[in-house]
């Protein structure tokens, strides 16, 4: 991983950059690797002094629920950098959209493999099985988010996905959905759309996998820490992430507006299950005689949706293996919730068995004749889908200079999650061009109510057909 280092100066410094000498000039890392290149310094015995949130006096803390609120006084830099937690499509258009305006950002993201949130794909063994295993497609209806779609097609990114999808009930009966509107996937698979963001932008830093713990207000900055180790200072932060981990970053950041509209998000739970068939599995065809490609499944608890990768990104005439893509309901889910970080091997076992059950009801298949996988891999989205949304495009709070942008503010979908980045992006820009002079005058979100969610579990494909169509789309707009 490469190592991240900036120059700053501080006089005097935040309590988790306590002074060893008077020499002005501190390395700031954010990696993983070696510790011994992060500056250990002893604590200090002297009272802990009161948090300085602007070089005025007249800076002030004002309380409000159950943390103090921030609130900046000093004039924001003419040279601001934002610094962006989650590196999904919200959060990366949100980078690039603010290197449009002429603004520097930091993305923060825990990926390992790669960043793009709900933009996953997985890239297994020497035989390359390709698995999409969030997000497996996305339609279009903002004009604005059409025009990246048609330059990501004409960079050869992204293309239509002009197999059969539809409905499935149970015993194989498959009910194809028109062709319109056009479904989109992402050539490769759906990370390279990730990877293209991040080409576009020459004034955005990346730094994964790095788990973002803590932010400290100091001096008119925003001071972000991974575990103890300085990630950099900042004049703005965006949130564009969510669940519980964005809630324990937000407890106690002194940001209790921002804190108290993340906490009324309700996420609902989905099991995902990749697997890897030696042969093709005897799906049902439409009237011309076209395989199933993808199928929302209805009437069956343990299973929402089934789609065939190998097909999908490859056609019909591969000889590769075929990889599927299986999705639970949101029901099934729950009733085997599970800490996602440490899934028993028992309650795997079950609930790939109970899937790989639902496969076979789907396909209308004899009792015990699905042939066995050669590969699965089993995963829980813990915090798939929203359930309730503001309906809003951004939330941003000015007098703390930090906002929050996702797909679940507007709904679940890819081009919410799009489109609510360059919002956040243009309302900072804005901003920060004002000098932050006036902050009320952008205050956005911060007392918005939430709605229910039609259907509960909602995943969105704008312009995809009914409302019943529409609500069966729930399992596959991830949230990650």
């Amino acid at each position: 991983m490469t190592l991240l280092s900036r120059s700053i100066t501080l006089t005097p410094f935040p309590s988790f950059l306590s002074p060893k000498s008077t020499s002005p000039r501190t390395l700031i890392y954010c990696n993983n690797d070696d510790k011994s290149k992060v500056p250990r310094r002893k604590p200090m015995n002297s009272p802990r002094r009161k948090p300085s949130y602007g070089a005025s006096r007249r800076s002030v803390l004002k309380k409000s629920f159950t943390q103090e609120q921030v609130d900046f006084t000093v004039p924001i830099s003419t040279d601001p950098v934002v610094g962006i937690i989650g590196g999904g499509m919200s959060g990366l258009l949100c980078a690039l959209y603010l290197q449009k305006r002429g603004i520097k950002s930091t993305v923060f993201d825990t990926g390992i493999h790669g960043l793009g949130g709900r933009m996953g794909t997985r890239i297994v063994g020497p035989e390359a099985l390709t698995f999409d295993h969030a997000a497996q497609f996305f339609t279009v209806s903002d004009p604005n988010f059409a025009e990246m779609v048609d330059l990501w097609s004409k960079n050869g990114l992204v293309r239509q996905w002009d197999g059969a999808i539809g409905e499935l009930q149970s015993g194989g009966n498959f009910n194809a959905l028109p062709p319109s509107p056009p479904r989109y996937i992402g050539v490769n698979g759906m990370r390279p759309l990730a990877e293209s963001i991040i080409s576009e932008t020459s004034m955005m830093n990346v730094v994964r996998p790095c788990w973002v713990s803590k932010l400290e207000p100091y001096n008119g900055k925003w001071y972000l820490s991974e575990n103890g180790k300085p990630c950099g200072h900042f004049d703005v932060i965006v949130i564009a992430h969510n669940g519980k981990c964005a809630n324990r970053l937000l407890a106690s950041s002194g940001l209790p507006l921002i804190a108290r509209q993340m906490k009324r998000l309700d996420l609902s739970s989905i099991w995902a299950l990749l697997a890897a068939f030696e042969d093709p599995l005897p799906v049902p065809s439409t009237a011309s005689g076209i395989p199933l490609e993808g199928a929302f499944v209805e009437g069956i608890d343990s299973l929402s949706w089934m789609a065939n990768n190998t097909t999908k990104l490859f056609g019909s005439q591969t000889s590769r293996p075929h990889c599927w893509t299986f999705f639970s309901t949101a029901a099934f889910g729950k009733q085997n919730k599970v800490p996602q970080e440490s899934i028993p091997s028992s309650t795997a076992e079950k609930v790939k068995k109970a899937m790989l059950e639902g496969v076979q009801l789907a396909l209308g298949l004899p009792e015990n004749s699905l042939k066995s996988p050669f590969y699965s891999r089993l995963q829980l989205w813990g915090a798939a889908l929203p359930t309730n949304s503001p309906g809003i495009p951004c939330i941003f709070d000015p007098r703390g200079r930090a906002g929050i942008c996702g797909d679940w503010l507007l709904g679940s979908s890819l081009e919410a999650a799009a489109l609510s980045g360059m919002a956040l992006a243009n309302h900072i820009a804005d901003y920060c061009q004002s000098g932050g002079t006036s902050p009320d005058e952008f205050a956005l979100g911060l007392h918005d109510e939430f709605q229910p969610l039609k259907g509960h579990d909602i995943g969105q494909f704008p312009g995809l057909g009914s409302e019943k169509q529409i609500n069966k789309a729930n399992e596959l707009q991830l949230t990650t």
